[in-house]
């Protein structure tokens, strides 16, 4: 009597913890990012994506992205079954598993290494098997302002790549069906025998004009590639510029480069180019960044000044920088600036970007400098008066402590040449 209470208690202990267990599983919809209303396409892309994203080849020592890598698989192998869909559809996992155990003899999903293969080609694996065939890089250009090497941004790139063809999963069977070439046996070449001379006979080994080489033949072709297994179709990814990174760099986006069923994609590597300047034709775009010019860490600016500025002082300028704050420029009155004269202004140059990561191991923003170039423009003409004006004073000064240039240069003696 007293047994049966503590039976029931057992029973729905197990019960709750089975309940708990199947609501801890993620709907394979929600896991692939889908809803429950997504075609077949749809569901083929996101599981190309999302396996790229966890394979645990880009995620190395992260278990929880290859335990997503395997529940991304069954997920793709679930719904892309419209058998196994519809009975998901209906009774969930627990009603898939017991389909599964009893169509498997108990046994687990497919190996999702071996599902990966067919979308991407060559193996289980990015590239690391042994005498797996990797195909070549890709190269890739993009033109970026100054401001962004300065300010960092993440941008978004379109380039058109071979990519393998979704509706045939790269087989080229509309029907999923390849059967081996019957002209070469599968072995993708022929042997011919050319007569060079009577009785002289040359044996040589071509490709198999039955099946291109292959070795596999279909007979209903995929509507969409053709039979080719590859389409041609833009893919978009997105470019992290970190600050202060340097012209040239080059970002490598693994295996996502011309994809083949026959080998494993190589990497595209898109190289950072600094744009030509140009203004900016919005109003809020306009700044003064247009005029940078980067020499490494260092910034260079050049700066003009009419001669009563340069002699005289006595002047500001609001120097608007990269990222819109402003240096100020300036010099007290009485203070000179030679033409060509170049100023050194510490901490407004490049953000210095440190290979891997910026600032690694450093406290705080570090800047390269700012050299300030400055440019004196003397005027075209001036007017009679002004002219009698400024030669008078001009004389009173030279005779008081002007310079014979001439006399000091050493050269033959000649007109009269002086400065103050």
């Amino acid at each position: 009597m007293f047994l049966l209470p503590s039976l029931v208690s057992t029973l729905t202990v197990l019960l709750l913890l089975s309940t708990l267990l199947l609501a801890a599983t993620e709907d394979y919809y929600n896991l692939l990012g889908l809803s429950k209303t997504a075609s077949d396409r749809e569901i083929k892309r996101a599981y190309r994506t999302l396996s790229k994203k966890y394979h645990p080849d880009k995620n190395p020592n992260n278990s929880s992205a290859h335990a997503k890598f395997v529940e991304v698989a069954e997920a793709y192998e679930a719904l892309s079954d419209s058998n196994l869909r519809k009975i998901y559809d209906q009774y969930g996992h627990e009603g898939l598993k017991q389909h599964q155990q009893g169509q498997r003899g108990g046994g687990g999903h497919h190996d999702p290494f071996d599902l990966f293969s067919r979308f991407f080609g060559g193996g289980g694996h990015f590239g690391h098997g042994g005498g797996q065939r990797r195909g070549p890089d890709m190269e890739v250009r993009m033109q970026l302002p100054l401001k962004d090497f300065y300010n960092g941004r993440e941008t978004e790139f379109t380039v058109e790549k071979q990519q393998i063809c979704e509706d045939c999963e790269g087989s080229g069977s509309a029907d999923g069906v390849v059967e081996t070439c019957q002209k070469c046996g599968g072995r993708g070449a022929v042997i011919q025998k050319h007569m060079l001379a009577p009785g002289i006979f040359q044996q040589v080994q071509m490709q198999c004009d039955g099946c291109g080489g292959k070795g596999k033949s279909i007979k209903h072709a995929c509507p969409v590639c053709g039979g080719a297994r590859v389409v041609r179709r833009p893919v978009t990814l997105t470019a992290v510029i970190e600050k202060g990174m340097p012209k040239g760099t080059r970002l490598r986006f693994e295996n996502e480069a011309d994809e083949s069923p026959d080998y494993v994609a190589g990497d595209m590597v898109l190289t950072l180019q600094e744009q030509e300047p140009k203004l900016g034709e919005e109003e809020s775009a306009k700044t003064d960044g247009t005029f940078f010019r980067r020499k490494d860490n260092d910034l260079w600016w050049k700066e003009v000044l009419s001669l009563r500025e340069a002699w005289m002082g006595g002047w500001t300028r609001n120097l608007t920088h990269l990222d819109g704050h402003v240096v100020r420029l300036s010099r007290e009155r009485g203070q000179v600036v030679q033409p060509g004269q170049v100023d050194t202004v510490k901490g407004e140059g490049m953000p210095i970007y440190h290979e891997g990561h910026l600032h690694e191991h450093h406290d705080g923003d570090e800047f390269g400098k700012l050299y300030v170039e400055y440019m004196v423009v003397l005027p075209d003409q001036m007017e009679k008066p002004m002219e009698k004006d400024f030669w008078a004073l001009w004389e009173k000064w030279r005779l008081k402590k002007g310079i014979d240039l001439g006399k000091d240069s050493g050269r033959p003696s000649a007109a009269p040449h002086d400065e103050l």
